[in-house]
């Protein structure tokens, strides 16, 4: 490139770059607007497997105390920061004043959540989160109050002016708290529970609602937008002083402002298509659990019904011998049961527990259990073809949909299963 043109080039690619670093931006936060908004709010009644959003109270059966404010919560997160000050010298010899603070004690401390709602209760495990809180103790204090030392260590950092700030954020007992997470099946009883997750795009724990969230993505999309607009301007107007036959300004902006709106609406269109491919795959997603647990039943409980039959059977059959050797001993007499004792002894030392019914309870469980399975199962999956179903109407969704082939997925109608509630004591 001749010398006279390299920095004009230059102008160029480095407003192309932060042009295009601020649309990457845009769509980060445009992505995550999109994956709340197009997420159904469930009722913990209708969560299963995959990402789920929720609202509820922040319950716990054992809850926290909180450090500084002495509240009871389901997380806290508490700093103490030192103020220093100290006078250097800059590169000339000056001298020069610099002072900040310095963290010297901090600690996070959690419990599993169990959110409410109005048809039951959901456990979250809130670690690896992203967790909004609501700040429940702010305060500065200087060396005579009670707080600086009784909440923060007894050594002083270099160069400390002896000003301490304690602050801290919590998640208070039964207060609404808004969850977006990836769910899977508990392991100790038949439920989804909120867990992290490698393959979730988001795992969001907030005191605030969806809209607040749903807003401050919003307002980052945009102001990315607008900082990459400037951007291209300003390497316009920059181009057009440096160059030697300037061409005139509005033509330019107008050239380089359409350049840039339309990469962003290619873009708008990738990540809408995208989020509707996405929100179609997690319909196919829940489809796909009905058929597995239905294949899980098909093939449980055929099984658990013949085991049952044969234990009956062969608990039938001892039964009788009992009975069949009772008779003879009652027939024979004393000396008769006395030789008959020992052949009783072996029989109840190798089947101590006979008891039919037992297994019967034991099927009646695995029955139980496999029909709140489908329950689950079909739930989430009514949820998110309702949800899939309303963005395929809403315009300028259904433009795209229309031009892209994306069709409705149809509901289950069959009966309501029974589902059990999750047993836990939770504290007042």
């Amino acid at each position: 490139m001749p010398a006279d043109t390299a920095p004009y080039g230059l102008i160029i690619v480095i407003t192309a770059a932060l042009a295009l670093g601020c649309l990457l931006a845009a769509f980060h936060f445009y992505r995550r607007r999109c994956l709340i908004d197009d997420t159904p709010t469930s009722r913990t009644r209708g969560v299963f497997i995959g990402l789920a959003e929720l609202k509820g109270t922040a319950e716990s059966e054992t809850p926290l105390e909180s450090f500084l404010a002495a509240s009871r919560c389901v997380y806290y997160s508490y700093k103490v920061e030192e103020h220093w000050h100290r006078m250097s010298l800059d590169g000339k010899g000056r001298p020069k004043s610099e002072s900040g603070w310095k963290t010297v004690a901090q600690d996070t401390k959690s419990v599993p959540i169990y959110l409410k709602d109005d048809t039951g209760l959901l456990r979250v495990l809130p670690d690896g989160a992203e967790i909004h809180a609501d700040t429940v103790f702010n305060k500065e204090c200087r060396r005579d109050d009670a707080l600086y030392y009784g909440k923060g260590p007894e050594k002083a950092i270099g160069n400390s002016t002896h000003r301490r700030r304690f602050t801290e954020k919590a998640i208070p007992l039964h207060k609404t708290i808004y969850v977006v997470g990836q769910a899977r099946e508990r392991r100790d009883v038949v439920a989804a529970e909120i867990a992290q997750s490698k393959n979730a795009p988001l795992f969001l724990i907030s005191t605030l609602d969806e809209k607040h969230h749903s807003d401050r993505y919003r307002l980052w999309y945009w102001l990315w937008l607008a900082a990459g607009l400037l951007i291209v301007g300003g390497g316009i107007a920059l181009f057009q002083a440096q160059s030697l036959s300037p061409s005139p300004l509005g033509t330019l902006l107008l050239t380089g402002a359409g350049l840039y709106l339309l990469a962003a609406f290619i873009g708008w269109i990738w990540n809408a298509y995208n989020s509707l491919v996405h929100l179609r795959q997690r319909v196919g997603q829940g489809w796909s659990q009905i058929d597995v647990e239905l294949k899980r039943r098909h093939d449980l409980i055929p099984n658990l019904v013949q085991a049952v039959e044969g234990f009956r059977r062969h608990e039938s059959g001892v039964q009788q011998l009992v009975t069949e050797l009772r008779r003879q001993g009652i027939e024979a007499g004393a000396v008769g049961i006395h030789g008959m004792a020992g052949r009783l002894a072996v029989i109840v030392e190798r089947y101590p527990d006979m008891k039919a019914n037992e297994s019967f309870l034991a099927l009646q469980r695995a029955l139980s259990e496999a029909e709140q399975r489908l329950a689950l199962a079909r739930d989430y999956y009514n949820e998110i073809a309702t949800f899939y179903r309303t963005r395929l109407e809403i315009v300028p969704d259904r433009w795209l949909a229309g031009l892209t082939g994306f069709r409705p997925c149809p509901l289950l109608e069959a009966a309501d299963f029974e589902r059990a509630a999750v047993q836990v004591s939770l504290a007042s």
